[in-house]
């Protein structure tokens, strides 16, 4: 079984890149929803690197207070990163162990790279966008200022980085059609 990692740089697309491979079939999982519950099942890890009363909402760690806090506060982004990128990890491995029966799984890990996860897989798949177009996506997306948007994109190491570490690079600067050959050319590769 191919083991096939998904990344790009925050709103370059990688949502649409895994609904189009989805659409061909194959099973593609995101670490971004891993990430979502494996916050709230950390909780009181969570709380104590942030005060609970800033970062519970309902009951639940509110992901856009603890990511208001993280883009402007490397320290506690990175002891963040110290309690889920390993449950995360995890997590990726049980998924990848339990498909041996397929011809290849997809995983999508926007912080592929950041993280050291990497190593875990077979080929890479980079998704491509140019950062103005990433930074108007990010703030329409999130209803973000330009500032904060900045934030969060210079957060995550550049893009030229990360392709010189990739067997594939999608390029998202137009539509989906644009999409949709690449992936096709990616897919008949890896059969």
């Amino acid at each position: 079984m191919l083991k096939i990692g998904i990344t790009g740089n925050i709103a370059s697309g990688k949502s649409t890149v895994e609904n189009i491979i989805k659409e061909f079939g194959y099973d593609v999982f995101d670490a971004d929803e891993m990430t979502h519950r494996i916050l709230n099942e950390a909780k009181s890890d969570i709380v104590k690197i942030f005060s609970e009363e800033d970062v519970i909402t309902n009951g639940q760690i509110d992901r856009k207070i603890i990511a208001s806090i993280v883009f402007s506060d490397n320290n506690k982004l990175k002891k963040l990163e110290s309690i889920i990128h390993p449950k995360v990890k995890q997590e990726i491995l049980n998924i990848l162990n339990s498909g041996q029966n397929k011809k290849a799984v997809f995983v999508s890990v926007p912080l592929m790279f950041e993280a050291g996860f990497e190593d875990i897989f077979d080929k890479i798949i980079f998704v491509s966008a140019p950062e103005n177009l990433r930074l108007k996506r990010l703030m329409l997306r999130n209803n973000l200022t330009e500032e904060d948007a900045l934030k969060r994109i210079k957060s995550q190491l550049p893009e030229s980085n990360k392709i010189s570490k990739s067997s594939y690079t999608i390029k998202n600067d137009s539509d989906i059609e644009q999409i949709i050959p690449q992936i096709k050319v990616i897919l008949s590769d890896i059969k």
